[in-house]
């Protein structure tokens, strides 16, 4: 936040080499965190508040006193649950045996989009990313459920015609009238298909997710033409 000058030894000159103008000030990224009051009792902020205080009025060995009586509660509480046999399980990495070091559980290491990816938020400790399109998985999902049910009609147009075929009278009394409705040979559907066939309502989670999506759509609109108003 403030000027950086390089001084040197031999001639004793000093060089700024770094000065935060108020136009660099303007190209900052907003930076958005929780209100403090609705942080944990184990979120960084609030846990080491009395060091971080302690350290911005310059008083070293308050802060290295508030440092300790944390790392000792820590060693206390690891030390309690040795005693008690019970497992530490972290909501957020994993431990890879691979190379003995904790990994972040929904790390995402794919290249950034900028086509299709809009933003990368984190909710409740999980990072996440606001696509633009339907996602890969709800796309596989949506799939899934409609193969499950073309299968599930299939399978009753298969029985139907079995049924007509036990059922149907001697060669001399043909009746031409099937006590089923079924067509006897069912097509892969499309979409528009599939509601042809009252396939329309696929399920609560694919509901669930297309409305998710509507909202996230609203969302990025609004962003959008707040973007164009911030150009103009």
């Amino acid at each position: 936040d403030g000027e950086v000058h390089i001084n040197e030894l031999k001639n004793g000159n000093a060089e700024m080499f770094w000065n935060p103008t108020s136009e660099v000030r303007r190209q900052r990224l907003k930076r958005h965190i929780v209100l403090f009051e609705e942080q944990t009792d184990f979120e960084s902020e609030r846990l080491w508040q009395h060091v971080t205080s302690a350290i911005n009025k310059g008083d070293q060995h308050k802060a290295t006193q508030e440092k300790f009586v944390l790392e000792e509660e820590q060693r206390n509480a690891a030390r309690e649950r040795r005693e008690n046999g019970t497992e530490w399980k972290p909501l957020l990495f994993q431990h890879d045996a691979a190379t003995n070091e904790w990994r972040y559980k929904y790390e995402d290491l794919r290249p950034w989009d900028p086509l299709n990816d809009i933003a990368q938020f984190e909710k409740n400790g999980i990072l996440q990313t606001m696509e633009r399109h339907l996602s890969t998985r709800m796309s596989n999902h949506k799939t899934t459920c409609i193969n499950n049910q073309i299968t599930r009609h299939k399978r009753s147009a298969k029985d139907c015609r079995r049924r007509k075929t036990s059922d149907q009278p001697s060669n001399h009394s043909q009746n031409t009238e099937s006590s089923c409705s079924t067509p006897e040979s069912v097509q892969e559907l499309s979409d528009d298909d599939g509601k042809y066939l009252g396939f329309e309502s696929l399920c609560a989670q694919c509901g669930k997710e297309m409305n998710h999506l509507k909202e996230i759509h609203s969302a990025v609109l609004s962003l959008q033409r707040a973007q164009q108003d911030i150009h103009r």
